[in-house]
């Protein structure tokens, strides 16, 4: 086995709060990413990626608020609202995705695939930065490893 063609995500009250579809049918997966300070100071990020009908990707909306132990927790949270208004009228549902990649800051965002320790392990997605999500097989799940 190897990579997935697409990854699903449900929908929870966790870190999948912000996945569903637009009222054009659009795919969306709002989150908060960061680099851990133990890479330097760190960093705090908003993160809205889009992805069409069939989960192909599309566009990375990401804002950078700058070293954790510094970061205007009001402005990010703002920001990260304006992110969701901006999509419209929403649905909060599953989604299935194709993983990506996309550099900014950088930085490498996304849902990003790769084997597993060994010859015979699984192959996992990982939501980076941070990797405070990470999906491995059944693809079609819906579930998450933190």
């Amino acid at each position: 086995m190897g990579a997935p063609d697409l990854i699903a995500i449900d929908h929870d009250n966790y870190h999948a709060e912000h996945v569903g579809c637009t009222a054009d049918g659009r795919q969306f997966f709002l989150t908060a990413p960061f680099e851990s300070a133990a890479k330097g100071q760190g960093n705090e990020f908003v993160a809205l990626f889009l992805f069409d009908q069939s989960g192909r990707f599309l566009e990375a909306r990401i804002d950078e608020f700058g070293p954790r132990a510094h970061v205007d927790r009001d402005r990010r949270l703002s920001r990260y609202e304006a992110r969701l208004r901006e999509l419209g009228e929403v649905t909060f549902t599953r989604i299935e995705v194709a993983p990506f990649a996309v550099e900014r800051f950088g930085t490498t965002f996304g849902l990003i695939p790769r084997p597993g320790d060994d010859e015979d392990a699984a192959w996992w997605v990982e939501l980076r930065p941070g990797n405070y999500m990470a999906f491995t097989e059944p693809w079609d799940s819906g579930r998450y490893d933190t």
